[in-house]
């Protein structure tokens, strides 16, 4: 499995990788569909609700209590995972990284091209003036955080009932066009209009690293159902 994981790597050039949250789950981040994940735990509101942008907008305090608690990760270090793509990319292996993840991690592995789908906890702006605050910013905040202006200071981050960022929909379709490995990992697929993007790819290999079933593998080259950070570590790392 590691092997021919490992083969499809060294004798390709252009690959993509295209990641959920699964890909940070073993930096001690929780995902959100898995047994123990988010969605299964018990609040106040379904975090399905507090996390959309009406709840937002109605209920701002709750859903900054819920966002500092639940959402943000500050000591979270990068796994074998994001190190081994970061490494990739330094190779001249991979074209980038495309993330559903907010967490910045990727980055902080030192991956450069990386297109960050649902925005990052490491941006935040005044709705009303549009100046960027940091993560710290809203962090060291008491309840809703407030621009010197007086706007609220939201978290770049994409909301339900939000659109995606129209360009990182764009350079995220190029990227997996240009792609002939197209290595997804740490998702259920089932988050649309993310996961669509796939459908996009028309290269040779297509390779699903997750522990459930997807709605893409029948058209998967290869699947393993190994933690992605140990794969990703003995594929990439071990080489």
């Amino acid at each position: 499995m590691y092997e021919d994981l490992k083969r499809v790597i060294d004798e390709n050039e252009n690959i993509v990788f295209f990641g959920g949250a699964g890909v940070s789950t073993e930096s001690n981040i929780p995902d959100f569909r898995s047994t123990d994940g988010l969605y299964h735990q018990k609040y106040k509101y379904p975090p399905e609700v507090i996390l959309s942008h009406t709840f937002f907008i109605g209920h701002p305090k709750d859903f900054f209590e819920f966002y500092r608690e639940k959402m943000v990760y500050k000591d979270a270090k990068p796994n074998l995972a994001h190190i081994a793509l970061a490494r990739l990319e330094k190779e001249g292996k991979l074209l980038g990284v495309i993330t559903q993840n907010i967490d910045g991690l990727h980055q902080a592995a030192g991956s450069k091209n990386v297109i960050e789908l649902h925005g990052s906890v490491h941006r935040n702006y005044c709705m009303n003036c549009k100046k960027f605050y940091p993560l710290d910013f809203v962090l060291n905040s008491s309840g809703v955080p407030r621009c010197s202006c007086g706007g609220i200071v939201k978290p770049d981050v994409v909301l339900y009932e939000e659109p995606l960022n129209d360009k990182a929909i764009e350079d995220a379709i190029l990227l997996i066009q240009k792609a002939d490995v197209l290595i997804v990992g740490g998702t259920s697929l089932n988050v649309y209009p993310a996961a669509g993007l796939i459908n996009f790819f028309r290269g040779k290999h297509l390779i699903l690293i997750n522990k459930t079933q997807t709605p893409a593998d029948r058209s998967a080259k290869m699947i393993i159902r190994e933690p992605i950070g140990e794969v990703l570590g003995k594929a990439v790392l071990d080489r």
